[in-house]
């Protein structure tokens, strides 16, 4: 894996987290909203709204350089509009790259012909 990969897999698992924070957090004001005067659905939306579409163009970055298949890469975006997903897409990205790093370090080393 090249260092533009590596990058790009590490800004999408930076995101993926406070993406999903932010998504919880979102409902939580909805429900505030509704049951008492407290109203913060605002200001949370557009928190939301711009970590996601940050996650989304690190997603498409990181499909484009990683060139997953498109059923791994629908799975990272369905994992981005479900309200926990974001915590399993940063687990499952950072076991991808440790599986990489170990990959590229058995071949540098000889062990393995890859």
């Amino acid at each position: 894996m090249d260092l533009k990969t590596a990058s790009a897999l590490r800004r999408l698992r930076l995101v993926s987290a406070p993406e999903a924070v932010s998504f919880l957090l979102l409902i939580v004001c909805s429900v505030l909203k509704r049951t008492t005067d407290f109203n913060a659905v605002p200001a949370m939306g557009m928190i939301h709204g711009v970590l996601f579409v940050i996650y989304v163009l690190f997603w498409a970055d990181a499909w484009n350089r990683t060139k997953w298949n498109p059923k791994t890469a629908a799975l990272y975006f369905v994992l981005s509009v479900l309200p926990t997903g974001g915590f399993f897409a940063d687990r499952m990205l950072r076991r991808e790259a440790e599986a990489s790093v170990m990959a590229a370090r058995a071949r540098k080393e000889g062990v393995v012909n890859a």
